[in-house]
Parts: structure tokens; C-alpha cells; sequence
């Protein structure tokens, strides 16, 4: 048994699935087709399907026409080792998005991201409970995670 995610694009799948696999290591398309059939989404051959693999992670996607838009209730979160990581993300996914408060975004299909330092899950977890209230209340205050500014909050 195996659970894979799968996400409904009403429009520019390829393009959307280019670059996620383009920004993440480890990451390829796997296989592209198109529906033989009419369907209840489209006719023959204009219904597209992908599989995908970002990281370790299996995805599977569709390009059916709208549906249900994406929402909050799922993101793909990406934890990042460094500085560097998180601004490469952060620049090339929210090119046409929108960004939101500790860092999500929502990349211009409308699907929303978390890309998170990994340095904010153990400054999180810190054993000193002052360090842990600091981290947070800067964490609220940040659009994209900046590490250094992070660190210096739990530090203060």
C-alpha cells in the first residue's frame, strides 16, 4: 500500500510541475498522458494526467478544468537547511503568488506553501521555554523565515 497526494490543476500543469521538480533535489515527472476518452471534464485527449516525485514524496495530478480551487486545509511544506534554500524557494515559487504570514505563500496556481527552516523546528523545541516564546513571537511577526532574525529573537 502506498498513499500518494494528488492535486487538481484547472489549467497550466506542465508548467506548474516543470518547476516544482525544477527547485526541489530528488525531484522528476514521471510520466504524462491524457485521457482517451470523453469524460465529464472534457473530450478525448483534453483531460491531462501526471505522476511526480518531489524529493521522496509520490504526487499525482490532473489538468480537468476548475473544480475546487486549492485551499489552506493542504500546502506542501519544504524544510530547509539554510538561508540560501529558503530564498531560492521562496523567489521562485512566489513569482505570480501571493505571500501570507510565517512562512506561506501561495505560488501562482493557487497552491499554497510552507517553506520553513529546519533551524525554526529546533529553536522551537528548545528545552529553555523563554527561548521557545521568543522564537514564536518573531516567527508571527515574519512574512518569508529569516533565520538570522530567528536566532537573534530566541538569543535576545
Amino acid at each position: 500500500m502506498k498513499v500518494v497526494q494528488h492535486l487538481w490543476f484547472e489549467r497550466d500543469m506542465d508548467a506548474a510541475l516543470a518547476l516544482y521538480t525544477s527547485l526541489i533535489p530528488g525531484s522528476r515527472i514521471d510520466w504524462t498522458d491524457a485521457v482517451p476518452v470523453d469524460n465529464p471534464s472534457g473530450t478525448a485527449g483534453s483531460v491531462k494526467m501526471a505522476g511526480f516525485t518531489l524529493g521522496d514524496q509520490s504526487y499525482r495530478a490532473i489538468q480537468a478544468g476548475p473544480l475546487d480551487p486549492f485551499n489552506h486545509s493542504f500546502s506542501i511544506m519544504v524544510v530547509c537547511d539554510d538561508q540560501a534554500q529558503v530564498d531560492r524557494l521562496w523567489d521562485a515559487l512566489i513569482e505570480g503568488g501571493t505571500t501570507e504570514q510565517c512562512g506561506w505563500l501561495r505560488d501562482r496556481w493557487g497552491l499554497s506553501w510552507q517553506i520553513v527552516p529546519k533551524r525554526l523546528g529546533e529553536l522551537m523545541s528548545d528545552p529553555d521555554p523563554v527561548v521557545r516564546n521568543r522564537t514564536g513571537e518573531a516567527m508571527m511577526q515574519m512574512v518569508k523565515f529569516d533565520i538570522a532574525g530567528l536566532e537573534a529573537a530566541a538569543r535576545s
